[in-house]
């Protein structure tokens, strides 16, 4: 401590080289009122509601690529699905937004999102990109991309700064945007991965699920072992849980048209005994349309290629994404490699193998990459559909009884209504013969109309107990089950529930108080300004379970 009456430019000296001391030879720390970490729809969506309360936002994304799902293939719009009249706010302003680009352009208007119906929305990522980086520009936000986190620094139960591998960041409050739940692991936060018993949360589509026709096939190579594309050789029991999650995928941005197809390259290293398992299903006399993938017509004459939650073999790698969350940098850039190439010889074989019939080979043959899109990746798309990672355990853990049961919430700061939904989680050789795939959930929803059924989304499952972190929300890699995620987990649900989670942050920072302990009228008013609905439809017949 310097004395009173030390000359002042001795102390501005001292002070000076102080700071020259505690800056060099590292990036001097950037501050704002709130970070969010991780520019998922989730994410970004947080960013831009802070921002529009006042707040001071920096947006990290640990790629080069932001937006994730919504600007990265993922065009169809799965909130068909969905009671549309209660996904509201900054999802209705972007795809308002989308549908002016086009017509801004002199195009046709792709949909009417005035109209909240069943129809299929759909856009080019192009176009959701630049609606994107419009609406975080407008809002005031600071995007800063290829800031891959590698620790926090906490004071007790508050974190005081992110660390990336491009500098570090301090705030009042943070938001954990990323699908993995990165920033929430870092902060020391409880979380699970996997699946459920049956038995823990009362849930009757946890545990095993095997809705799917056992294929009359041998799933082992001749020493035994499973064959590729084969993860196990045991389920395990039916009523336990496991740590096994759904299958990872790429959205791929497909055209038939010659003026913009680009084609597809034809994969290094392609090993065509990767697909034996395939091969003896269809000479086995399998159904070839169990194999392939689904196709959403899109704008500009373009394809959203997804894999199908229906077939037995499709473009998700089954067990794929089993350590994504575990993995380093360089792991998930290894891993999402293996995703690409999987998805590249999986495209190989149908358009090339004999055992494919010919007219199917032909069908995809006639697809390629739209050389108007992803240019800065050769056209592949940039972004990994996580459909699931880490889960909270957080102040209120959403399960099957919140979705089917028990929809409404005294704190509420959005509406769901996807059906609940999950891909397949592992593929299995049977030892008494066959193989089958196993852990999909076929969409549980009501009849008429086809959509899964409104419950609240309560403020206490974005919110970790407060001894284990006061000043962190997680809006992506929420609080809930496997089950409950199955329903959570679609870019539109994200979305709303990433703009409760921003408003609620600059309310937090702005008084100085544990997100915890702000007061839900108080964020409620602001979510209603800020055109968010929260109050549940009529309650439909539960038709359909």
């Amino acid at each position: 401590m310097l004395k009173s009456n030390t000359p002042i430019i001795i102390k501005l000296i001292l002070a000076l080289t102080l700071q020259a001391v505690v800056c060099y030879g590292q990036e001097a720390t950037t501050e704002a009122d709130v970070i969010v970490y991780g520019s998922t729809p989730g994410g970004f969506c947080a960013a831009i509601a802070a921002a529009r309360e006042g707040a001071s936002v920096i947006l990290l994304e640990p790629t080069h690529h932001i937006g994730a799902m919504s600007t990265g293939g993922l065009s169809h719009c799965d909130s068909n699905q969905m009671v549309r009249a209660t996904v509201m706010g900054l999802f209705d302003e972007w795809h308002t937004r989308v549908v002016k680009d086009y017509t801004d352009r002199g195009l046709q208007a792709p949909y009417n999102p005035a109209v909240k119906d069943q129809s299929r929305w759909t856009f080019e990522p192009h176009v959701a990109m630049r609606v994107t980086k419009q609406m975080l520009d407008e809002a005031g936000v600071t995007v800063l991309t290829e800031r891959y986190l590698t620790s926090v620094t906490k004071d007790g139960a508050r974190i005081t700064s992110l660390i990336t591998k491009n500098g570090t960041f301090s705030a009042r409050i943070f938001v954990d945007g990323t699908y993995e739940g990165d920033l929430m692991a870092a902060a020391g936060v409880d979380w699970t991965i996997g699946r459920e018993g049956r038995a823990e949360y009362g849930e009757s589509f946890a545990g095993k699920r095997y809705p799917k026709v056992k294929m009359d096939t041998n799933g082992f190579g001749d020493g035994g072992e499973p064959l590729p594309l084969v993860t196990t050789n045991n389920g395990g029991p039916e009523e336990a849980g496991d740590k096994n999650i759904m299958t990872y995928s790429f959205r791929l941005c497909l055209t038939k048209d010659p003026k913009n197809r680009v084609p597809i390259p034809v994969p290094e290293d392609y090993d065509t005994a990767r697909f034996e398992i395939i091969r003896r299903y269809l000479k086995a006399g399998g159904d070839s349309n169990q194999i392939g993938f689904d196709l959403y017509p899109l704008p500009g004459g373009k394809l959203d290629g997804n894999n199908s939650i229906g077939r037995q073999f499709s473009i998700g790698l089954v067990g794929g994404g089993k350590d994504w969350h575990a993995a380093d940098e360089a792991g998930r850039k290894a891993i999402w490699e293996a995703h690409k190439q999987y998805t590249l010889e999986f495209y190989h074989f149908l358009t090339n193998d004999p055992t494919v019939p010919v007219k199917m080979r032909d069908h995809y043959a006639e697809l390629g990459f739209c050389k108007d899109e992803f240019a800065a990746d050769e056209h592949f798309p940039p972004a990994l559909y996580v459909r699931e990672s880490r889960r909270m355990k957080g102040l209120h853990v959403i399960s099957q009884r919140d979705i089917l049961d028990d929809p409404e919430k005294d704190d509420p700061i959005a509406i769901s209504s996807f059906p609940i939904d999950s891909h397949d989680c592992q593929r299995i050789a049977l030892k008494g013969g066959g193989v089958i795939n196993e852990g999909t959930i076929f969409p549980v929803r009501r009849s008429n109309p086809k959509q899964g059924y409104a419950y609240h989304i309560p403020y206490r499952s974005v919110l970790p107990r407060i001894e284990q972190c006061d000043n962190l929300l997680v809006p992506v890699a929420l609080s809930c089950t496997h089950v409950g995620i199955s329903s959570l987990r679609i870019e539109g649900t994200w979305m709303v529930i990433g703009q409760g989670a921003g408003v609620a942050a600059a309310l937090s920072a702005r008084d100085g108080i544990a997100v915890q302990e702000l007061s839900y009228a108080k964020l409620r008013a602001r979510l209603l300004a800020q055109g968010q609905v929260l109050d549940l439809p009529a309650a439909a017949p539960a038709d359909g379970r």
